[in-house]
Formats: structure tokens, sequence, C-alpha cells
């Protein structure tokens, strides 16, 4: 493993040196062909040279820290400020970023010279297979943030006028989009990769059923941009593709720790667990490549300070499958007994009673700590337990860019938009996740019957029972892993992005609470700060005002209640806002790009 992950860093090192030959001097968007004085046969006439080049396409994968700083702006997160893009005319096409093609340049230029007949034409199909998976890969993420976008196939010339043309529509780039995954499942010889680093035909099929779902489900709620009739051609596509990945017995649903620990040794495993993580991003002491999800997550002054919020909290299941919103007075238990007898993910994605930390060498309690948490539902999912790794980017556990869970829920989801779920398909997706868990009931049979908190809470429009839960169960398996903004966006549900942020009950002022029922008090709310205090609790104040300004964080009845954070600012949704806006300078540089509707003034 360790030889491998130094080959190819070394490797991905060496190619953007021999790239820079062809690349240097690349102009703003999308006016320059790569240019250089060696020859293309220096690359282009070996298959070591092509691979050389290759390697240089990963970095258009997301970043060590992209992943888990990825659900930043979601509806179950609760963080330091309101997002910019959720207030009033907060953002424009002014601030707006984004439109930036320098990486599909190098896929291009790659693609246009990989032709030369002393490479072996199967080497060649290989290795661009891999470069039309990225350009797909790219494709799609513009997609998803501006719809209709230029197809740019080919590296242009400065002086070609193709580049202040207009954009291509949306169902043309998809449909490049699709054939491009097509021919890279089709040519790619790369089967599995037990270091999950490298594109595989898995991933490719993974990816294919991301993209289709993605689109398919967009286009069938949202009919105003008139594609709804290709929805289920879509839908099919995500189905089949996922089904490839299912059928080809390459991965499991990982096991290792049992029920109490082995969801979040996926996410805190220095390798990744190559059972069920299909495509990582690896961390490597010995590299000094590491991530900073600890310094993120406990620190007060670094990051956005995110949390859950209760409402999400709530969708967590009992241990028994029904729902925790079931039982009588569920919205007045305290933290340290709501968080009991649940769905086993929950115990490793927060904070609750029985978590403990490494301090020093000396194993700690470790409750939620206010100083960081607004809500109370504090993430440890990406955290390693020792706290030497909360003050910098340190952390060594490798980054999941695609698991096998998540081919499962859009296999799952993709059936159930077409109508077509079984009791089979919903055992060997929802179930096998929720077994894994701990869950007990519900497993084997797909629900009947409607969850009414869901309904009020999160999708009105759902009734199909199955649909509203292989959504929370998405929301739930994958939070934290930067799919959430773009799940609500393709399902018409961005108004959730201004729910309130909602946190633990607390039953009255004035009253230390224990948070992990270890008998000792963590946190005390106050509004009249108390003159005797105990030594080791955090007093939070939350009272209406504080020196005469509006406290953001407060009790839902004043002196008891949810708490709430920032209710103070408001949050704004508009429909125009499922895309964002090409910038300004961009569109001043290219007029016939036009403005996405909504932003034109803006």
């Amino acid at each position: 493993m360790q030889q491998h992950i130094t080959a190819l860093f070394r490797k991905r090192i060496a190619a953007i040196a021999v790239i820079g030959l062809f690349a240097t001097g690349c102009a703003k968007n999308l006016d320059q062909t790569p240019q250089g004085t060696a020859t293309r046969d220096a690359v282009f006439g070996s298959p070591d040279g092509l691979k050389l080049y290759s390697n240089s396409f990963y970095d258009g994968l997301p970043g060590l820290s992209d992943i888990y700083k990825g659900d930043n702006m979601a509806d179950f997160s609760a963080v330091n400020s309101v997002n910019d893009f959720l207030r009033q005319n907060g953002y424009t096409s002014r601030t707006a970023n984004g439109w930036d093609w320098k990486t599909l340049r190098n896929i291009n230029y790659f693609i246009a010279n990989n032709n030369n007949p002393k490479v072996s034409e199967a080497v060649r199909n290989n290795y661009q297979a891999l470069a039309r998976f990225f350009r797909a890969y790219f494709y799609f993420d513009k997609v998803k943030r501006f719809g209709n976008v230029p197809w740019i196939g080919k590296p242009f010339d400065v002086s070609d006028p193709a580049l202040y043309a207009g954009r291509d529509s949306r169902a043309l780039i998809m449909d490049s989009v699709i054939a491009d995954l097509d021919y890279a499942a089709a040519n790619l010889t790369t089967i599995t990769d037990p270091s999950s680093s490298q594109i595989t035909k898995n991933v490719i099929y993974g990816f294919k059923s991301r993209v289709c779902l993605f689109e398919g489900t967009f286009r069938k709620y949202h009919p105003e941009y008139k594609l709804t009739e290709g929805a289920d051609d879509l839908l099919k596509k995500a189905r089949d593709a996922a089904k490839e990945v299912i059928d080809s017995k390459v991965y499991n649903l990982s096991q290792a720790g049992g029920t109490t620990a082995a969801y979040r040794q996926l996410f805190i495993s220095a390798n990744p667990v190559a059972t069920e993580v299909m495509l990582a991003n690896i961390a490597n002491s010995s590299l000094g490549v590491y991530n900073d999800a600890n310094w993120w997550y406990t620190s007060a002054t670094y990051g956005s300070r995110l949390n859950f919020t209760r409402t999400f909290i709530n969708t967590y299941l009992n241990i028994d499958g029904t729902p925790f919103t079931n039982i009588n007075r569920y919205d007045t238990l305290p933290f340290a007994k709501e968080t009991q007898g649940r769905d086993a993910r929950l115990a490793q994605t927060i904070r609750t009673p029985g978590y403990m930390r490494t301090s020093n060498g000396n194993t700690v309690a470790a409750p939620p700590v206010f100083s960081y948490t607004y809500t109370g539902y504090m993430p440890i999912k990406w955290c390693l337990d020792d706290t030497y790794y909360d003050n910098g980017t340190t952390n060594t556990n490798s980054i999941p860019l695609m698991r096998y869970a998540e081919i499962l829920l859009n296999y799952a989801e993709a059936k159930a938009e077409l109508k077509e779920l079984t009791d089979n398909d919903w055992s060997i997706t929802v179930g096998a996740l929720r077994a894994r868990a701990g869950i007990t009931g519900g497993i084997n049979a797909k629900p009947t019957v409607l969850d009414p908190y869901m309904v009020a809470n999160y999708f009105t429009d759902v009734n199909d029972p199955s649909l509203m839960e292989i959504r929370r169960e998405r929301g739930i398996e994958l939070a934290l892993e930067g799919f959430r903004f773009a799940d609500l966006l393709r399902w018409k549900q961005g108004a959730l992005l201004t729910k309130s942020w909602t946190g633990m009950y607390v039953p009255a002022l004035d009253v230390p609470m224990d948070l992990n029922a270890d008998g000792v008090p963590d946190v005390c709310f106050y509004q009249t700060l108390p003159a005797d205090q105990i030594k080791g609790v955090t007093y939070v104040n939350v009272s209406s005002t504080i020196g005469g300004l509006p406290n953001p964080q407060q009790l839902s009845n004043g002196t008891y209640g949810e708490l709430h954070w920032l209710d103070n600012v408001s949050k704004e949704w508009a429909d125009y806002k499922y895309l964002y806006p090409i910038p300004y300078n961009d569109l001043q540089l290219n007029p016939a790009l036009v403005q996405n509707p909504g932003w034109e003034d803006k």
C-alpha cells in the first residue's frame, strides 16, 4: 500500500511537470490551446508517457478537505453564520465563481493528441477512457452549478471564434457526459484497485449512477426546464449502472468493528476500507499529506463550527426500526436520554453518552462542548479520537470519495422513482444499511406507511413510503459527505435551507445538565449569570439580548425549550437559486453566454 501510494504521488507530480511543457501560458477561460516546446511524441509516443500525463487528471477530484466540508450549507447544518447564498441579495454575479475551464483544456489536449500509432490501440483506448471519465466528471459539476454550459470537445486556439459562442443545452451536455462515461466503462482496463485510489470500471459505473440519478430526478421535479420526458430514461440508466456495481460482487458493506464501530471506521481509518470504499483521497504521514478534520470540527475559531439540527437528529430511527418521533413527548427528552436506543450510526456521527477521547495518553469523557457546538449535536464522524489532532492540519485518516453504500442508495432511489422497488431490492439496499446500524425492524420488506414527521418537516410532496424512507436513509448514511445540497436541489427542496437551526431540549434555566450521564454536570443555560459557578461547567447565555443586540442563541420558550441558533438572521430561498449565476466578469468577456434567469440584476 505504502509503495503504491508513494509511486502514485510521485507520478502525479512528474505528470504536472511534463504537462507544464505543453500547457504553459494558459489564458483565463476557454481561450488557449496548450503550447510548448516539447514534441507531442515525448508523451504520446509511449504507454509510460500516457500514464504519466493521465495521472494529472486526478487533480480534478475533490481535495482532502473538500468532502467533509461539503455540507456546510445544508438543511441539517447549523453553522457560525448564514451563508451569503441564503441571504437576500447576499450573493450576486459579482461574487460568483466556478466558471473555470483550465482542467478541461488539459483533458481535451490529451484526447486530441492521443493518437500515436507507436502505442497500441488498446493501450490508447484505456487512457482515452480515463480522460473521458474525467471530462464527464468536470462537466457534471458544471451542469449542477450553472445548467446550460458550452460543450468544448477539443482544445481551442486563442483565435477560435467558438470561444465566444453561447451555451449549449443541458440535454446536449448531459448526453455528452453519458457518452463519455459509456466509452470509459467500455474501454478502461482497470477492474479493481485494492488501494481505492484509482478509477476503475466499477467507479465509472458508480459515478454514472450518481450522475443519472441527479439528472433524472432534477428533470422530474423541475418541469420548468421542459426536460421531464427524459427523466425516466435517466433513472433507468442510474438503476442499470448501480446494478453493474452490485452484480460485480467486488464490494460489500463493511462490518469491521461490529454494529457500534463499522460505520465510523470508514471515515477515520488511515487506509481506505477497501471492501466498501470504492475511491478515496488518501492521507499519508510519510509524504506529509494530511487533512484538518479534527481542527475543523473541534475548534471554536477555525472553520464553521458545524453542528446538526435537532430536526434532523429526530430522523434517526429507534433500534427497533420505529420512528423516534413516535415516542410520547419525544420533543422534551433531554440529550442524555434522546440519544439512547437509536440507530447505531447516531453515536458514530455525533458525541453521545459513552463517547471517549484520548488526551495526553489518558482516556477522558467527551460530551458535547458548548464552546464549539450551538445545538449540542457535535460531529465526530470524521474526527480522530486523540486530541493531538485538534489544533492543525495533522489528521491521517483517508477521505472516501465514493462508497458502495451510496451505490445501494442510488439503486434503491432510482427503482422507487420508477415504481419498480421490490421487497428484495429494499432488503439488499436500505435494509442492509439499517441492519449494519443494528436496526432490527423493517429491514426485509419495504415500508407501507408514511412517517408523519417526515411529511411535516421535510417532504410534503412525497406520498410513497419507500421513497420517503430512502430519502431519510440517504440523509443519515451520507451525512457530512457533501451530498445534501445537491440532493435538495434535485428534489426541488431548496426551501428546507431556510428552516430554523434547532438544538437540544433544555428543561430549565440555571440547572446544570449532565450530557453524557456520567454524573458530572457539563453545561448550564442562564439569563443572569449565577454567582456560584461550578468548576468545569460551561455557562451559556440564552437571554433575548446581549449588550442591546439580539442574542443569536435562545430557547424556544424563553426560559425552557429547544435551543435555537441565529433565528435573528433571516434566510431566503427563491427558485432562481437552483442554478448559480455566471460570474459577472465572464459575462462581460462573452455576453453570448447570457445570465441565468433571476440573476440578471444581481
